[in-house]
């Protein structure tokens, strides 16, 4: 892993995405994991749902580490993994079945996979391990499960690929979100399955077969995805994250997953992320190394592949191999030579990092070792304790075929892959230097010493709502970057935001690199404090009712900013409290960047499982004090507001930059403009504004008078007063149609 680069300047800071484990998926000890059944039938029940494909759940109580949970929801899961005629079945455990909102840890579902198709019982652990560094992808450990106080054997235990997951991963939860399984493995040459080759139309049941929905909505979006794959590809990076893509393959071809999208077209997700990019997710990683050899995508190994072809396959094999079945996802990307080059890079990283160096052997022991006892206790597993032993290093011979022992078929692929063509020869990168300090809107050059290269660039985003892009640097000595030719690249970042992260790419006719290696799962970023007044509380609401909901459905209040400046701003660095006087870093806003003249709106509802964007405490309707700050604690803006009123906000009128005042609520849109198409006023033509009980009028005048919503609640013809008592508090428009004006009050 790369150390922190050292800059002239202290904001200037390498900065790892990483992901912390929960102690329930702690690798380093095996859970207890117990259930019992309401039913005394319960297999036989669950056997019946399996063979009927019915997916209804059976009732359990749940004892996880001496944690009780009554009234969970459990099935098989899995396919082939399951059978009527196997005492230990895969178990799906939904914890929040009868009772809502039931967790542990914040985890509502347990996938605990029975170990089948693998002696040596770490392949599933290892790869999710592996994975981890490179991707988003699953948490794994070990359990044992037992039923009814009987121990029924020793499972892996990974983490599901749910809401929580997406929460963790993605910052949001209620996008686009398939499963890309079939209901029926097609395994004939041409079998469609999950391989985004046909674009079925409109009509989402065209698509069920072969994807399910995991979202309230989105077929839409996955037909977009498909039509754009196949038909429009150099299109292709506005709809799908083509890195995230590429580091998929690389890690199944690398380990040799053929249970997966370059085999049956199966066993991964599609989630689209808040950059409107769909993102592939790995899943059921339990036959990598070897344990499956099957694929319809190519002639040359429809009727399998011997451990032999195994460690010597082809990682570009579906490009360099007319496919009788296609696979647009690799197909249509390395169609780029450059993104060939990125990807062996990718597979250069993965070896190197845990093959070469021997380190997944060692991971490999370890596990081994944990689990020694826990295999021999399980007398319902598979195989039998020696090929448990043995199939870390050796092959092992099953009924229907052999499995490769680990390090056998990893020590060789290694091998094989270190003299593949474009593996190797890459050119380096260093001495990485930059113009910052810098201030808003500023340009910021970069300057890195790359040799032996033909084309180098810099990918950066000032937000995780965006995606990458590139700019490409140049050693012409035009660009920052000392004499032409003399191995110095250069290249400029126009109008910069606060913050931004970025990673680097250098390729030769031989072979291309990236720095971070692991990028852009790793990047380095940097970000400084911005000026009071460049990013403002434009309107607050703290008694939502009705007026607008979040994505969950729920009316909760909201804090409104709005970016007065004529770049972007990042959020990344960027603090809110309702308690500056105890605690000025209360909230730490997520890395979103608010394009200019534009709004971002947090909601205050001490919900983080809902997103990145729900703060940590919630607004009082009663008023107080909210504060925005950097991370230094230098103040960015502020707000003191008094009692509000049922479905009233408090914003900045004229917008941006002018007082509080009570207005009809704007929620991302400018205040100057009230939701009415009439022309707005505000005068002495009736008075006192705000009211309470009534309202007089300058002149007699006829008048209709509208809610927020538009609704006429009163007529009058000639008056010069109105009576309000029964009007509940809020905002209205007194339209005069005298004067053909229109005028904003507000009833206390």
């Amino acid at each position: 892993m790369y150390k922190r680069l050292l800059f002239f300047f202290t904001l200037f800071l390498l900065n790892f995405n990483t992901y912390s484990q929960s102690n329930f998926y702690d690798i380093d000890t095996v859970k207890e994991i117990r259930l019992y059944f309401f039913d005394s039938n319960w297999d036989a029940l669950l056997d019946s749902f399996y063979i009927t494909g019915n997916n209804e759940r059976i009732l359990a109580n749940l004892d996880i580490d001496g944690n009780i949970y009554d009234s969970v929801g459990v099935r098989y899961k899995g396919f082939s993994s399951a059978s009527v005629n196997r005492i230990k079945n895969p178990f799906n455990i939904k914890l929040d079945y009868i009772i809502d909102g039931q967790d542990h840890q914040d985890i509502n579902k347990l996938k605990l996979a029975n170990v089948y198709q693998d002696p040596s019982f770490i392949r599933e652990v290892l790869s999710y391990e592996i994975a981890r560094k490179y991707m988003p992808a699953s948490q794994a450990n070990y359990s044992n499960l037992y039923i009814n106080d009987t121990l029924w054997g020793l499972y892996t235990n990974v983490e599901s690929a749910n809401k929580l997951f997406l929460i963790n991963h993605f910052d949001s939860k209620y996008n686009p979100f398939f499963k890309c399984d079939p209901d029926n493995i097609n395994i004939q040459i041409s079998g469609e399955n999950s391989n985004l080759s046909n674009s079925h139309g409109l009509d989402s049941l065209n698509y069920e077969p072969y994807y399910s929905i995991k979202s309230e909505y989105g077929w839409k979006d996955l037909y977009h995805l498909i039509d754009t794959l196949n038909n429009f590809p150099d299109s292709l990076e506005q709809v799908l994250n083509v890195d995230r893509t590429i580091w998929m393959h690389a890690i199944n071809y690398s380990l040799i997953n053929f249970d997966s999208y370059i085999g049956y077209a199966q066993n991964y997700y599609l989630y689209r992320q808040v950059s409107q990019q769909f993102n592939p997710i790995l899943w059921d990683l339990n036959m990598s190394f070897g344990g499956f050899r099957l694929t319809d995508a190519s002639q040359l190994y429809f009727n399998g592949f011997d451990i032999i072809q195994a460690q010597e396959m082809d990682p570009l094999i579906h490009h360099n191999f007319i496919s009788v079945s296609p696979r647009p996802l690799m197909r249509n990307i390395f169609q780029s030579e450059r993104n060939r080059k990125m990807y062996l890079a990718h597979i250069r990283t993965i070896m190197e990092e845990n093959f070469v160096n021997q380190h997944y052997s060692i991971r490999g022991q370890y596990l081994q070792s944990l689990i020694d006892q826990d295999v021999q206790n399980d007398t319902n597993k598979f195989y039998s304790y020696s090929d448990f032993i043995s199939n870390l290093n050796n092959q092992v011979s099953l009924s229907t075929s052999i499995l490769p022992g680990i390090t056998q078929l990893m020590d060789a692929r290694a091998n094989y892959l270190s003299s593949y063509f474009g593996y190797s020869g890459e050119p380096t990168i260093s001495n990485i230097s930059s113009s910052l300090p810098i201030s808003l809107g500023d340009d910021l050059w970069f300057t890195a010493e790359i040799s032996d290269a033909n084309y180098t660039s810099i990918f950066y985003r000032f937000g995780v709502n965006e995606p990458f892009r590139y700019q490409e640097m140049f050693d012409d000595g035009m660009h920052n970057d000392g004499l032409a030719g003399d191995g110095i690249y250069g290249c400029k970042i126009s109008n910069c935001s606060n913050a931004m992260d970025y990673y680097f790419y250098a390729e030769n006719d031989s072979a291309g690199v990236f720095l971070p290696q692991r990028a852009a799962y790793e990047y380095f970023s940097f970000n400084f404090a911005i000026e009071n007044g460049d990013l403002v509380i434009n309107e607050v609401m703290s008694n939502n009712l009705t007026t607008v909901s979040d994505n969950s459905g729920d009316f909760d209040d909201w804090i409104e900013l709005y970016n007065t400046t004529n770049s972007p701003i990042s959020t990344k660095g960027l603090f809110l409290t309702d308690s500056p006087d105890t605690n000025l870093l209360k909230w730490e806003l997520p890395n979103y960047i608010i394009p200019s003249n534009s709004y971002f709106i947090i909601w205050t509802d001490e919900d983080g499982n809902q997103g990145s964007r729900h703060a940590n405490f919630k607004l009082s309707n009663l008023g107080e004090k909210i504060v925005l700050s950097n991370s230094d604690s230098t103040l960015v803006d502020s707000i003191s507001y008094l009692t509000q009123l049922d479905d009233i906000s408090f914003g900045r009128s004229p917008n941006g930059i002018g007082p509080f005042t009570m207005l009809t609520p704007t929620f991302q849109a400018n205040n100057d403009f009230p939701n009415t198409t009439e022309n707005i006023i505000e005068s002495i033509l009736v008075y006192p504004n705000p009211f309470k009980s009534t309202l007089y009028l300058e002149t007699a005048e006829n008048i209709e008078v509208k809610d927020v919503l538009g609704r006429s609640i009163f007529y009058s013809k000639g008056s010069k007063s109105i009576q309000t008592t029964s009007w509940p508090s809020g905002v209205y428009f007194i339209c005069l149609k005298n004067k053909n004006q229109t005028v904003k009050v507000v009833k206390l």
